[in-house]
């Protein structure tokens, strides 16, 4: 048996039938461009947030650790427990309103000490580094001085203190960590709170103390379980700087996962345009390989010279995809700066950057091992022939692809946080490439077994569906990826939309005031239907309290005692929002077990949410215990209850009967809901006016917020899911290429036969119009399947579409398919027919 060539021989063959600009192989180029570029920039972004959080996590928190607690201060005995373990920081955040003159400004209040902040800096717009302000003065975030329309050194009012506007915020170090705010920040001293009448008994305060350990080996999970352990059902919440900004990590965990399943999606749609690629180059070098075999080179020979140019245009399209996905990554840095802590300098992660390699290149190979085998084993004479005699199937490429396959699926659950996500999407993406294929199949038995239509062109328009050589396996999957992916972008986009648009302001009241004094109400009523008769007021009591046990009284689970909790029971976490009610509260259902009646002064009863009594095995008749303010209230569940989240209103987990916390010192709280001609800044200068210690807070700002938020998730799907467009565009393009390289020959055919180009065309029109209406109902179904799943399990939202939208950009996709069918056409027209038959 002749040995084979040497890799070194075999390169110096491939090199010289190589085009310099790799001519032929430029679809397979711009498939991998697109999707290792994709997995690039997404991995590098990512891994330059997640290092960013890690890296800062001190600055971020502003400390090591930090407890905090609600409606109170803590202890001498509490500070001195945190000072063991090395200097601390302390204040007060809460929800206040502002006034300079006529304006008015609900704010974000953070009353720090002069130890603030522990670590990062503070600094102002004329460059000073500062800690906390002196007496009688603030530091003011740009946007508290555009609302209050003030200057520096002009004053403004927050409950019954006037303070001087000192500075204006550059950089709060621990701004990221602090989370959602329902107004601009303003930064006092630690004194301000109490004396402008703030922080009386029952008010909506939390008190935030961190610390900066002496040992900086000292492990921060380890110290809060000592301090838990030494104060227990105190309600302290803790963070630690390994989890500094939760709210960001989960966001960042999210769109990760999402734009690495956007990048996979576009190398799957790729790895189709790679194998059709690779059949139309393999197939253009026919001749090329029958003489090389002619001249006695052999089966491995062939499969070295070929792999090595396809490894070779391969490995050029996966080096400009990391190359542009690291150029990129500077351009989303500057795009997400101020929302995200990233820098916006080039940054290089290897292990990102080897991911995307690996990705790009075993999906190479995946996909180009069929037509390579089958080129490598078919015989010389049958290759002249293969215009008629197509090449057949190879076995070994099942190995081949099971064993690229198993490296794909192998790196895509290593690397995600969520593998069973990850693994989902893989065999949704293979089931969608078995049901394309097994589409393909049964597209050309159905073709076959249709009676022959009378009309010639119809007739010969459905038997190229069936012909030998026929290209409709490839065709159906190519297309039929690639409108779904158009069908993916338009439903992800307008459900987004319709969150944004159409869920998010429908439900909210006007205002949310907090602190109301519970002896005050009737004048709160009076103010509000002074400035609207017709105002809706729905007012509660507001307590704060945390959960200390809870389950059959002779059995009772205490929290303080567990390791973990359990799924979905979130509640037990730190304090939460409890309140009293006589009657079922608005938007609220119950489910199981009966309502107490009004007036109740038996045993103190309690309704809970039905998610919770799921996630912690409760039933009606079980025990909860409440620690409020230092002391435990015991109550029996009456009943379950499902609670309408969407409403922006009050939504409280626990609702208890009123003999079990009116005895509490509390405040109330108010929605406010006036009519849309009413004018609210009179009514909003009015409550700041009579209430200066409650906090009136404008819904209108915050669903600015919700809207901005939603809308820059909404430009980042539209952004990566463009990816996967694009590579299903090229997909698109490129099996219309090969489809109509295929043809020559028929079309020459047919025009010596007679044929003339608007029936050539017409056959052309008819035949894709067939594939793309079949298509257009699998697309549909895959692509919005896929969507929902995107929508509502991964960033959990409500799935609301515009059906509108999806249609006409399908439709507008299937425009495209049909035009560029027509378009890519002319060129065989044009074919001179003695040209052609002497070149096959």
């Amino acid at each position: 048996m002749k040995d084979a060539i040497s890799w070194s021989t075999a390169w110096r063959i491939a090199r010289r039938d190589l085009n310099a600009r790799f001519r032929g192989l430029r679809l397979l180029l711009v498939c991998l461009f697109l999707g290792t570029g994709a997995i690039a920039a997404i991995g590098t972004l990512t891994a330059a947030i997640e290092n960013e959080l890690a890296g800062r996590g001190q600055e971020l928190l502003g400390g090591d650790m930090q407890v905090s607690v609600w409606q109170r201060d803590l202890t001498d005995d509490e500070r001195a427990a945190l000072r063991e373990y090395g200097r601390i920081s302390g204040g007060t955040r809460l929800q206040a309103v502002a006034q300079a003159g006529v304006n008015t400004a609900p704010i974000e209040l953070k009353a720090v000490d002069d130890a603030y902040p522990l670590y990062g800096t503070l600094t102002l717009q004329d460059g000073r580094s500062v800690g906390a302000p002196e007496e009688g003065q603030a530091w003011l975030s740009q946007g508290a001085i555009d609302r209050l329309g003030i200057e520096v050194g002009d004053s403004f009012v927050i409950g019954t203190q006037t303070l001087a506007a000192q500075g204006i915020i550059r950089n709060e170090p621990d701004r990221l960590g602090e989370g959602f705010q329902l107004g601009p920040t303003i930064i006092v001293r630690e004194s301000f709170p109490p004396s402008a009448g703030l922080t009386t008994l029952g008010s909506q305060f939390r008190s935030k103390y961190r610390v900066a350990f002496d040992d900086a080996e000292a492990d921060p999970e380890e110290v809060a379980e000592e301090i838990e352990g030494r104060f227990p059902g105190n309600g302290f919440e803790f963070r630690t700087r390994d989890n500094a900004a939760p709210g960001a990590d989960r966001f960042i965990g999210r769109m990760g996962e999402f734009l690495t399943l956007v990048g996979l999606a576009a190398l799957v749609i790729a790895g189709i345009g790679i194998g059709g690629g690779v059949s139309s180059y393999l197939e253009a070098r026919r001749q090329s390989i029958a003489t090389l075999k002619i001249l006695g080179a052999t089966a491995q020979d062939i499969a070295r010279i070929y792999a090595l140019q396809i490894a070779a245009a391969a490995l050029a399209g996966t080096l400009a995809g990391l190359i542009v996905g690291v150029a990129v990554t500077p351009i989303l840095a500057a795009a997400l700066e101020g929302l995200l802590p990233v820098e916006t300098g080039l940054v290089v992660d290897p292990l990102s950057l080897l991911v995307a390699t690996a990705y790009g290149l075993l999906v190479a190979l995946v996909f180009a091992a069929a037509p390579l085998l089958r080129a490598r084993e078919f015989p010389a004479m049958a290759l002249m022939r293969a215009r008629v005699a197509p090449l057949s199937r190879n076995r070994a490429t099942i190995r081949w692809v099971a064993g690229g396959l198993a490296a794909i699926v192998a790196i895509a659950l290593l690397t995600s946080d969520r593998p069973l996500l990850s693994a989902a999407f893989l065999g949704g993406a293979a089931l969608a490439l078995l049901l394309l294929a097994g589409l393909g199949l049964l597209i050309r038995k159905v073709a076959v077994a249709l009676p022959r239509p009378a009309n010639p062109l119809v007739r010969n328009a459905i038997a190229n569906l069936h012909r030998p050589g026929a290209s409709t396996g490839a065709l159906v999957t190519a297309l039929g990826f690639g409108l779904s992916a158009f069908v993916l972008l338009a439903a992800m986009q307008s459900s987004i939309d319709g969150n944004i648009q159409s869920r998010v302001p429908a439900q909210a009241p006007d205002y949310f005031v907090l602190d109301i004094p519970r002896d005050r109400l009737d004048e709160f009523d009076r103010i509000v239907e002074a400035t609207d008769e017709n105002a809706e007021i729905r007012a509660i009591p507001s307590l704060r309290g945390s959960i200390t046990a809870y389950g059959p009284r002779d059995d009772m689970q205490v929290v303080a005692e567990l390791e973990e909790l359990p799924d979905g029971a979130w509640a037990l976490r730190g304090e939460r929002g409890l309140t009293y009610s006589d009657n079922v509260p608005e938007g609220n259902t119950v489910t199981q077990g009966a309502w107490w009646e009004e007036g109740h002064s038996g045993e103190p009863l309690v309704s809970i949410d039905e998610e919770f009594a799921e996630a912690t095995g409760l039933e009606v008749g079980d025990y909860l215990t409440v620690a409020v303010l230092g002391v435990e209230r015991m109550a029996r569940i009456a009943s379950f209850r499902r609670i309408d989240w969407d409403s922006m209103g009050f939504n409280n987990v626990f609702v208890f009967s009123p003999n079990a916390l009116e005895d509490a010192p509390h405040n109330f709280s108010a929605t406010i809901e006036i009519d849309d001609a009413a004018e609210q800044g009179p009514l909003l200068r009015q409550l700041v006016q009579s209430f200066p210690s409650s906090s009136v807070i404008e819904i209108g700002q915050v669903l600015v917020q919700a809207r901005t938020i939603l809308g820059q998730v909404g430009l980042a799907t539209l952004a990566a899911a463009s990816v996967a467009v694009l590579a299903g565009l090229a997909v698109l393009l490129g099996a219309i290429a090969a489809a109509r390289a295929a043809r020559t020959y028929d079309t020459v055919i047919f025009r010596v036969l007679g044929a003339n180009r608007r029936q050539i065309l017409t056959m052309q029109v008819i035949e894709y119009g067939i594939l793309v209406s079949i298509l257009a109902v699998v697309a549909l179904a895959l692509g919005s399947g896929l969507a929902w799943l995107v929508v509502t399990q991964l960033f959990e939202f409500d799935w609301l579409p515009d059906w509108g939208e999806v249609f006409a950009v399908l439709g507008a996709g299937l425009a495209i398919v049909l035009a560029f069918s027509v378009v890519g056409s002319l060129p065989l027209l044009r074919a001179k027919p003695a040209q052609a038959l002497r070149a096959l």
